[in-house]
């Protein structure tokens, strides 16, 4: 053996029966590749699952792009033996430097997939290793697949339920969300009461317990609140915070909006009276704006005083201090207020049903950053799997078999 094929051998990581039988370049469309052919020993014997020993029945060329050699693409080569087991079956040998039905190296794949978790976008990282993004996805596609399928998912008693799009205002995914272990456990397309059926038939398939499910936070569609229902009858549903409270701000800024008709002055101040935290200035702004408008001072005073809402410990207390805050939101005469005093009333037990559980879309809020992130940097999705994959691949804290690979 000459010191180069050693070389290569040591860096493949080949151990017996594979050796390295050549190395060369060659020209390719005046292109130099570095080509690199395995081969194995004369005589060997390869092992069945049952450790049975089977002789070489015939052997198949195959051809796997490696990672690149300096500026050089590089190709792996090999005799890849078929062997017939006791049965008379004929099967093809595993290599250990490639998956079967792939045509690149482990490493080729693992360089990919770490590519795309120091969050390079697929059509970045395709270009990097000099690959059509489809192959990239195709490998990316593989591992997530694998990882999803053996996931193991213990200890689920709070859920959450979150939808987001694969691009503005398209195709819709909902995802479920393990809130505890804080990581999306499925998603799925659309955001209809369907998709909660389907994550319930999921887990279902994953031996998880349903009726340990106790606490599910979803926002206020009818879709969610109905495929809970239905599907998880057994649970508590919370209604998330950020959307109730969504609900409240709505009718302060409906209240700005009606005012606003021939009063310019009010014009362009949406956040005036929706900013948690406005500085002197804006504070300043803000108080003339409610000396001046009894209305905008009405609503405001409610928005702030619903506020308290969520800090009560006692359930009963709560109860009481909500239902005040609804018959002074109807005593405003204010129709955005008298509607939003109707919505809590008809989602009365999941609003209140916070003050025990303490659960929000907190969590569902941070993931999804995360999703609107891989989102973004893809400019959007056209497919929804890979969509729905990348999901999994960025807030699923799924665990992943290949090499690993650092740089």
């Amino acid at each position: 053996m000459n010191n180069s094929a050693e070389i290569f051998e040591i860096g493949l990581g080949l151990t017996s029966p594979w050796f390295v039988e050549k190395v060369s370049f060659e020209s390719v469309n005046d292109i130099k590749e570095l080509h690199i052919y395995i081969d194995f020993q004369k005589g060997y014997k390869f092992k069945d699952e049952k450790e049975n020993e089977l002789p070489t029945h015939d052997t198949m060329q195959r051809t796997w792009q490696h990672l690149n050699f300096f500026q050089h693409k590089c190709f792996l080569h090999a005799r890849v033996p078929r062997v017939k087991d006791l049965h008379g079956k004929v099967n093809i040998v595993s290599v250990p430097w490639a998956r079967k039905g792939s045509g690149f190296t482990l490493l080729f794949e693992a360089y990919s997939m770490l590519l795309i978790e120091s969050e390079m976008p697929v059509s970045k990282a395709s270009k990097i290793m000099d690959v059509y993004p489809q192959r990239v996805w195709n490998i990316f596609d593989y591992w997530i697949s694998i990882a999803f399928k053996e996931d193991i998912i213990t200890d689920l008693t709070k859920i959450g339920f979150d939808e987001t799009s694969t691009k503005k205002g398209h195709n819709y995914v909902t995802t479920l969300v393990d809130l505890e272990q804080k990581r999306v456990l499925f998603a799925t397309k659309g955001k209809g009461s369907e998709t909660i059926e389907k994550a319930v038939a999921y887990l279902t398939d994953k031996n998880v317990d349903i009726l340990n499910i106790h606490q599910a936070c979803i926002d206020m569609s009818p879709a969610f609140i109905s495929g809970c229902e239905k599907y998880l009858p057994n649970t508590a549903i919370t209604f998330d915070r950020f959307h109730v409270t969504k609900e409240i701000n709505k009718a302060m800024d409906d209240v700005r909006k009606n005012e606003r008709r021939g009063n310019f002055d009010l014009k362009g101040h949406k956040y005036l009276f929706l900013k948690g935290s406005p500085n002197i200035e804006e504070q300043s702004q803000r108080d003339i704006l409610m000396d001046k408008y009894k209305s905008l001072s009405d609503a405001y005073t409610m928005v702030q005083m619903f506020k308290d809402f969520w800090e009560f410990e006692n359930i009963e207390d709560a109860k009481g201090y909500l239902a005040f805050w609804c018959d002074l939101a109807e005593n405003t005469k204010m129709a955005p207020f008298i509607k939003a005093s109707k919505t809590i009333k008809n989602h009365w037990e999941g609003i209140v049903n916070y003050i025990s559980s303490k659960i929000s879309n907190g969590i569902l809020e941070g993931i999804n950053s995360k999703i609107q992130l891989a989102k973004k940097r893809a400019r959007g999705y056209r497919n929804i799997e890979n969509f729905i994959n990348m999901i999994y691949f960025v807030a699923g804290k799924l665990k992943f078999n290949y090499p690993q690979y650092s740089i």
